[in-house]
């Protein structure tokens, strides 16, 4: 009668095999990701953006609520084409140390957390170049891992970018409306002239929207929002 062996050093060996195959396999995916996500950044440094991950969230809504399909409206333009005023204007409502920071802003950040530790409510801190990392490339979820992905991006732009290309991608793709991105749509939408045409109250105006530009509308402005476009020509000026 045969006698029969313990199989402990096959189950052993497969199971060596399949974690080798599995570390392999991660490894693929993460050189792959850095290496597709420096070229992506490598490209749109030099190219117009031709759309957003934020533009095509905003169609995956659409289907999701009624399964319709609403263009987007939106028109790309070189910084040549941008007034002077919006640049200020955005800078001056959304990220005033821009051209300080490397991306982020360790000071607003730790204002932030002791405004939160005082009983107040948690304010954000996204920089200009946080805020075009997780427009461009990322969705609007919120989690441990999207968070670390929008870190990982913004350190991207600002190594391969200069401080007037992520301030012009950051003009092109901002939501400025119900699916009405960028300052050139947004400038033909609410007062019919160009980017590089409007005026200081309305580039103030338009950036004033920038936090809710869904709730705080620019063709029908609240008085919380003039007021807050008023605050912003005043930050203006002390650039």
């Amino acid at each position: 009668m045969a006698k029969s062996f313990p199989r402990s050093g096959n189950s052993n060996f497969r199971s060596l095999s399949v974690k080798k195959i599995l570390s392999k396999a991660a490894l693929y995916v993460a050189l792959s990701f850095l290496a597709s996500s420096v070229g992506l950044c490598l490209v749109l440094r030099l190219l117009p953006v031709p759309t957003s991950a934020f533009m095509v969230y905003r169609h995956v809504e659409d289907f999701i609520d009624d399964g319709s399909f609403k263009a987007i409206n939106y028109s790309w333009v070189s910084a040549k084409k941008i007034s002077n005023y919006a640049s200020s204007a955005v800078i001056a409502a959304e990220d005033q140390r821009f051209f300080q920071h490397s991306g982020f802003d360790l000071d607003a950040i730790q204002s932030s957390i002791d405004a939160y530790m005082d009983g107040g409510p948690l304010r954000g801190a996204s920089t200009i170049s946080q805020q075009v990392a997780k427009n461009l490339f990322l969705t609007p979820s919120k989690s441990f891992v999207r968070k670390g992905l929008e870190v990982w991006f913004t350190l991207l732009i600002e190594l391969l970018w200069s401080k007037e290309r992520i301030l012009t991608v950051y003009l092109n793709i901002a939501e400025f409306g119900d699916h009405l991105f960028g300052i050139e749509a947004a400038s033909r939408y609410y007062f019919g002239v160009h980017a590089d045409r409007i005026t200081r109250s309305q580039a103030a105006l338009l950036a004033a929207t920038l936090p809710n530009p869904i709730l705080l509308r620019a063709a029908q402005p609240s008085a919380y929002l003039l007021k807050r476009q008023r605050w912003i020509l005043r930050q203006m000026e002390n650039q």
